[in-house]
């Protein structure tokens, strides 16, 4: 089946996508394509045209942008559906969507965008030091990183689920389902710390992998009874595969993506928090998540900004 031979594929968390993505890449870290190896590419994306006359007054980093002609933006590779980069360097996703949109709404075309993999750790040095001018990458807004970077959003509202097969319904409640349950997650994650912490399956049930494709395959091969991490990713899975995965909806934690900025740079993360405000007066927000992913079957809305 179409899932089981992407995930054997992959050897990391990256499977197909049905939305594709421009722009230029730098070399990631590792070398090579970071966002593995997969068989399918990346189809069309949304259309974006680049705003015209754009200024941000006392924004260094735009004047940075607007000076280069072009705008970088730390991504992912790797996740399904939200930010991923297929075997040809095409990405796509809704964490990319967002990021072309922002691109077009400083006046930049998306295809000038400089896509750069930033591993998390390394996100707040990126913005800071000014390798990149915003990060856009399932980036949770805390008071800690506050301290260090600004965020515009949250665009996004994650939490905490579960991914399990589509014709299994004993897991519907949501986590109180989950006694007796063989739970899977990435190895030292947040998420499968949590089931831990509040002990909601027995230490005897919890398998562990590097990657959460691989928790996909166990569950597909019904090694696992589900896989849990921030609904956002494994809506992004079950996109890839409606026919045999659904998420259960019933989160149970709150993650805000935003996007991160320059910390001292007030006048852009203003201007970036318009674009998503009109984004989700104008319907572009549903049209991008509905192209993303909004294919998993599950529905969702943009959040209030919480300006500041």
């Amino acid at each position: 089946m179409r899932m089981r031979t992407l995930v054997a594929t992959c050897g990391v968390a990256a499977l197909a996508l049905t939305a594709a993505a421009c722009g230029k890449d730098e070399p990631s870290a590792g070398g090579g394509n970071s966002g593995g190896n997969a068989t399918d590419s990346c189809g069309e994306l949304h259309k974006f045209t680049a705003a015209t006359g754009v200024d941000v007054p006392g924004s260094t980093a735009f004047t940075k942008i607007k000076s280069a002609g072009k705008v970088t933006v730390g991504v992912k590779a790797d996740q399904p559906n939200l930010g991923y980069k297929d075997a040809d360097g095409k990405r796509c996703g809704f964490d990319i969507e967002v990021a072309r949109m922002v691109a077009a709404g400083l006046g930049v075309d998306p295809d000038k965008i400089e896509y750069k993999e930033i591993p998390s750790a390394n996100r707040e040095t990126a913005i800071a030091g000014g390798e990149i001018d915003y990060y856009v990458g399932t980036y949770s807004i805390t008071d800690k990183r506050k301290k260090q970077v600004s965020f515009a959003g949250p665009y996004f509202v994650a939490g905490q689920d579960l991914l399990v097969r589509k014709d299994d319904p004993s897991m519907d409640a949501g986590k109180t389902a989950l006694k007796g349950k063989k739970v899977c997650s990435a190895t030292g994650s947040t998420p499968i710390q949590r089931v831990k912490d509040e002990q909601l399956t027995e230490a005897s049930n919890i398998s562990e992998f590097k990657t959460y494709s691989e928790c996909v395959s166990q569950l597909l091969d019904k090694k696992v009874d589900t896989v849990t991490t921030d609904d956002a990713i494994l809506k992004g899975y079950a996109a890839t595969a409606p026919d045999e995965l659904r998420v259960v909806g019933k989160p149970f934690s709150t993650e805000k993506y935003g996007i991160g900025l320059p910390l001292a740079d007030k006048a852009l993360r203003e201007k970036v928090n318009s674009i998503l405000e009109t984004s989700a007066s104008d319907g572009t927000w549903k049209a991008i998540y509905g192209e993303t992913l909004g294919k998993s079957g599950s529905d969702s809305t943009p959040p209030p900004l919480e300006k500041y």
